[in-house]
């Protein structure tokens, strides 16, 4: 989808010599870019400015407004402002942060592989098959010596890879179902937003908008779906499922949502999501279930139950989001690309499978909705 305003419009690991990357250790710093300057983009431009050698220098957006308080918040006043990403993407940058709305990402994605910037990119990765598929082509593309990552940074939190590590040993046996919860308040003022007067209001507001981030499930819960198929190792085949708006009185998303996933080899998958608790309420968790125990893993901590009475659990020691910029800077510095678009478009394929099964009321394949 093109833009809104024309201003803001797996592989493996390869070593490449040192000289061969731009902003390495050689030269002492990775150039960052922030393409999208709302909420997310500088809290993640942020924890990458603070515990990490990089520098973001520029900041992009169609609003100055929001520009001069990611500035702020990034710790560099200093920082260039565009409010074209073309020109931004043109300039010296090593690296560029896509935060933009979901219906962007595509695009400035595209633009970014194109450009030859390493790219961190936030989830989800489009609202639709045909931006995933877009997403996947130009990942395919890409240079090999370009570092790209998605923002589901649960991949790089230390207690996610701890619990990773210990269901791949198979402490649990063969994980025969997955559950993900969702739980959290919807986060806005009560009561009812003056409905917008044009397309821009939308795009300031486009976390309330189906047609520009997704649905609830595709543009928040995506992350522990993200976490069912890292864990289960696959992609789901089917999903059915429900869901729909009983409370929200802004925007069109959907505040409910429960779909039933089946993977191969008969393993269930099991998301639940809702902005229906009281403000400040927040229960995040995915729970894997083997012959021989449980894992359970959040942002917060993992969990072990070996048996009634015999269980073990560790608290995060950071925010997870630090783990995840940290290794995107790393393997810039020490030129060991990755690229994790293809997983990132597989992941929000998923949740696009689950909302087409709540939106048609009844069980959709992977095969059907990839020729959607």
């Amino acid at each position: 989808m093109k833009s809104a305003n024309p201003q803001l419009a797996r592989r493996g690991i390869l070593l490449l010599p040192a000289a061969a990357i731009r902003g390495t250790a050689a030269n002492n710093s990775v150039t960052v870019g922030l393409l999208g300057s709302g909420n997310r983009g500088p809290f993640v431009a942020g924890m990458m400015a603070k515990n990490t050698p990089a520098q973001v220098v520029a900041v992009c957006d169609i609003f100055e407004e929001r520009m001069k308080k990611a500035a702020g918040s990034i710790g560099n006043p200093n920082a260039r402002f565009y409010t074209d990403f073309h020109k931004m993407l043109a300039s010296d940058i090593d690296a560029v942060i896509i935060a933009t709305p979901v219906y962007l990402h595509a695009e400035h994605f595209e633009a970014a592989v194109k450009a030859g910037k390493h790219i961190y990119i936030e989830k989800p990765a489009s609202v639709d098959v045909a931006g995933c598929k877009r997403i996947m082509r130009a990942a395919d593309s890409a240079s090999r010596s370009l570092n790209i990552t998605f923002g589901f940074q649960r991949r790089y939190g230390q207690v996610y890879q701890k619990a990773y590590a210990l269901a791949s040993s198979g402490a649990i046996g063969r994980i025969r179902m997955g559950h993900a919860h969702f739980i959290k308040s919807d986060g806005g003022p009560p009561g009812s937003a003056p409905p917008p007067t044009a397309e821009l209001d939308k795009v300031r507001q486009w976390g309330m908008w189906k047609h520009l981030s997704g649905d609830l499930i595709v543009e928040n819960n995506v992350h522990s779906i993200d976490v069912l198929n890292w864990f289960i190792g696959a992609h789901p085949l089917t999903a059915i499922g429900s869901g729909g708006r009983t409370s929200r009185e802004r925007g069109d998303m959907r505040d409910h949502n429960f779909v039933a996933y089946e993977y191969p080899d008969g393993v269930q998958g099991q998301l639940s999501g809702a902005t229906l608790a009281s403000t400040g309420y927040r229960d995040v968790t995915e729970q894997f279930f083997g012959e021989r125990g449980m894992i359970e893993t959040s942002e917060n901590h993992w969990r072990h139950f070996k048996a009634r009475g015999e269980e073990t659990a560790e608290k995060s020691p950071r925010n997870i989001t630090i783990d995840s910029v940290a290794e995107f800077v790393r393997r810039i510095a020490e030129g060991k690309p990755e690229n994790t678009a293809i997983r990132g478009a597989e992941s929000t394929l998923t949740a696009i499978l689950g909302r087409m099964a709540m939106d048609q009321r009844r069980e959709v394949t992977w095969d059907e909705m990839m020729k959607a």
